[in-house]
């Protein structure tokens, strides 16, 4: 496996581009710099292929927009077939409708639609429509970040140039503690404007949690966001509202709406999505028509066709599988989280997570031909169990070169790249 061509481009991106990525965490430094491809080339199915032409099984997906498949048929027609007709136009495009008409068509609760080109926009939107509703400003938060605007930024080790006044005007809860929200909304009786949460990560809600923060909510006049940009068109044909039986007043959905082409969507109650009608959310690109295409062609797909199930009895066997590995071989090495969405968790003899092991083991997946990210492990309809064998091949391969290291305390030697660095903490 050879780097040579993925190494020049990083030398040049170094003399153009800030931070070497437009997004941190796809670049060098959130992977095993180094060891780790820096450049792809293209994409098939469930495999992706760098500038030196390696190819990996990708179980980032983009970070999570790829819920289809690369190169996916259905797809790219719809783009082709759209983009001989043209991009963007004068006024509005009659896919806007036909797009919003399929978003009401499989989200539970959505009556109207605001479409947006990242799940960052559609997330600060939502909030300042809460904002104008309620007349108030303060924002109770879960979730596991991926919000980037000021609004909650400011709250992250990242916030140059935000003003500090508004980590004020945030604050955080605990998912299936409802009365660490209770005390929040005590502590700021008469002040929320909005719940912004997702529904769920990695766990189920219990004790009626989700039912009892909505309840909440409602007595104190504020509004339930849902964020499901990762959830939706993952967890279930209509997200975590869906799987979990339970709508909020406003929703936000991103990357997996349309297989990887810029679009976001803001959905929820009319009386509550008609504010858009005065609060200033315009832009240039919200209706480019080769997005809103694509998205017809995904939801169609997932009608159609048994995506969300592949996606979770596929994902059962990898975390399943991988996990009796690691206990075989006897490392700290997991698969903790949901078939859909979860996370490889490695550990010390401390018991607590350390990068440097992880590192060691994402550079021996690599090398086997496996892209694991620095986040969430995600599947798509084009995974395959030639696919699943082959990671959980290399698995084996390489927890047993980590357990090598790890009893002959060889482990920062073993590394070749540099270890991973996290992009921030909140």
């Amino acid at each position: 496996m050879t780097l040579k061509k993925s190494k020049k481009y990083l030398g040049r991106a170094k003399k153009l581009i800030p931070a070497l990525s437009q997004t941190f965490s796809k670049a060098n430094y959130s992977y095993v710099d180094g060891v780790y491809p820096t450049y792809l080339s293209h994409g098939n199915g469930s495999h992706v292929f760098d500038v030196d032409n390696n190819e990996y099984i990708d179980f980032v997906l983009g970070l999570g927009p790829i819920t289809l498949g690369y190169n996916y048929p259905s797809v790219n027609k719809a783009i082709k077939t759209q983009i001989s007709k043209g991009i963007s136009f004068s006024i509005p495009h009659f896919l806007e409708v036909e797009a919003s008409e399929k978003i009401n068509s499989i989200i539970p609760g959505a009556e109207m639609v605001r479409f947006a080109k990242t799940g960052s926009d559609a997330g600060t939107a939502a909030i300042r429509a809460a904002r104008a509703i309620t007349k108030r400003n303060n924002i109770a938060y879960w979730g596991g970040g991926g919000v980037w605007h000021d609004w909650f930024t400011v709250i992250t080790s990242k916030n140059e140039g935000i003003p500090k006044i508004l980590r004020k005007m945030i604050r955080k809860f605990e998912y299936n503690d409802i009365e660490s929200l209770k005390v929040l909304f005590e502590d700021w009786h008469g002040e929320v404007a909005a719940v912004y949460m997702e529904p769920m990560m990695t766990k189920f809600p219990k004790n009626n949690f989700l039912n009892n923060v909505k309840n909440i909510a409602k007595k104190n006049g504020a509004l339930l966001i849902f964020d499901e940009v990762i959830t939706g068109f993952r967890y279930s044909r209509g997200g975590a509202q869906e799987l979990l039986k339970i709508k909020s007043d406003l929703a936000v959905f991103g990357k997996g709406v349309a297989n990887g082409m810029p679009l976001a969507v803001i959905t929820g109650k009319r009386k509550y999505m008609e504010k858009f009608n005065d609060v200033f959310y315009s832009t240039t690109y919200g209706g480019e028509t080769l997005s809103l295409a694509a998205a017809i062609a995904v939801i169609n797909e997932i009608k159609r066709k048994p995506v969300i199930k592949h996606c979770w009895n596929l994902g059962s066997i990898l975390n399943s599988e991988f996990n009796k590995l690691a206990d075989e071989i006897g490392v700290n090495i997991k698969m903790e989280g949901i078939p859909v969405r979860s996370s490889i968790i490695c550990k010390n003899s401390n018991g607590k997570p350390s990068l440097l092991i992880k590192s060691l083991f994402y550079q021996e997946m690599v090398k086997r031909g496996i892209l694991f990210g620095p986040g969430w492990v995600f599947l798509s309809y084009s995974h395959s169990m030639k696919d699943i064998k082959k990671t959980l091949d290399a698995s084996k391969k390489s927890m047993k070169i980590v357990k090598n290291a790890l009893d002959t305390k060889t482990v920062k030697s073993s590394l070749q790249g540099k270890i991973m660095k996290s992009v921030m903490k909140f």
